[in-house]
């Protein structure tokens, strides 16, 4: 009886072990758009991790040391690229070498621009779908993993001819990560390869709805200018063929200074400017003034990063939708 017992414990103890072995990947990722892009993949299978909490400023972030130890233990990573999150360079630098990293900024096929790229040019040289047609989830993963963590970055920079890293912002870019994460993640976890490969298809499904109904609100707005807070919405003014007239502060984190906002008056006043949109995580206190001496309209925040929002796989589309609205319903007044 005790053999018997015995032999069932130690039956029991090796498929425990098996399970555990074949559970699916651990994933961190660093901005809630990119979590839920890998979360429209992963599905039920698990959850990844989110580094930047809800209301947390990709800018100025500071890793705890319980989430560097996450980004340590990690079967996989994935960001944006340290153009936007510099932060995670540190802790990125403690993985072993061959601890898969994904960046899909840096991916080639990733339709990158950069700032001071005029919109009206890239709408001709780009169509919205930017050869990302391929069945998300059976893209070749012609990704390179960059393991060398060790260079600097500047981040956050707004020069002219630097890389926006705000690539989310277009559609099809998203839709081309959804068939790079899957394939990475059948990679690490085949058993599950179908499952991936079949969310990926789904999510990028979701995404082209959401891209078509923002299209539908936008396009009778198109004409009507605007500025934003900052410079981060070249992607989708870009792709939505709108009529972007530049952004209050030069830079991510800067503060306009008073020629500035004299020059920015002086476009309002000549009717070049309709709309002002504020945006979450950052002072309104500056459009505010103009308004107050121009009589311009504020639009509602705008949120490019999804920080204000609940994070999960409807997050990103959500926020193409809920973007469109915000334009729609002050440009449209």
């Amino acid at each position: 009886m005790r053999y018997i017992i015995s032999l069932t414990l130690t039956s029991s103890l090796a498929l425990t072990t098996s399970m555990a072995m074949a559970a699916p990947p651990q994933i961190v990722t660093d901005v809630p758009v990119v979590h839920s892009l890998v979360s429209m993949v992963t599905g039920d299978l698990t959850q990844p991790e989110l580094l930047l909490e809800k209301g947390g400023s990709e800018h100025h972030f500071q890793l705890r040391p319980s989430q560097a130890s996450l980004i340590a233990a990690a079967d996989l990573v994935v960001q944006i690229g340290p153009e936007l999150t510099p932060w995670l360079n540190k802790a990125l630098a403690l993985r072993p070498a061959e601890a898969p990293v994904l960046q899909l900024l840096h991916d080639k096929g990733t339709h990158r621009r950069t700032y001071g790229e005029a919109a009206e040019s890239e709408a001709h040289n780009h169509d919205h779908d930017h050869d990302h047609d391929a069945p998300a989830g059976e893209a070749e993963a012609q990704h390179d993993h960059d393991h060398d963590h060790d260079h600097d970055h500047a981040g956050h920079d707004h020069g002219p001819g630097s890389t926006d890293p705000h690539a989310w912002l277009e559609p099809g870019n998203a839709r081309h990560w959804l068939g790079l994460i899957a394939a990475e993640l059948a990679r690490l976890d085949p058993e599950n390869a179908a499952t991936y490969a079949a969310n990926a298809r789904a999510g990028a499904a979701e995404i082209a709805r959401a891209d078509q109904e923002a299209q539908a609100k936008l396009a009778p707005v198109a004409a009507k200018p605007f500025a934003t807070f900052h410079d981060a919405y070249g992607y989708y003014t870009a792709h939505y063929r709108l009529n972007f007239a530049g952004s209050i502060a030069m830079g991510d984190a800067g503060t306009p200074g008073a020629r500035h906002l004299s020059a920015l008056r002086a476009r309002v006043q000549a009717g070049e400017i309709l709309c002002l949109f504020p945006e979450v995580g950052h002072d309104r206190a500056p459009l505010e003034r103009v308004a107050e001496a121009t009589g311009v309209q504020i639009g509602g925040l705008l949120d490019p990063v999804g920080t204000g929002m609940e994070p999960g796989a409807a997050l990103y589309p959500t926020l193409l939708t809920r973007t469109a609205d915000t334009l729609a319903e002050c440009l449209s007044r």
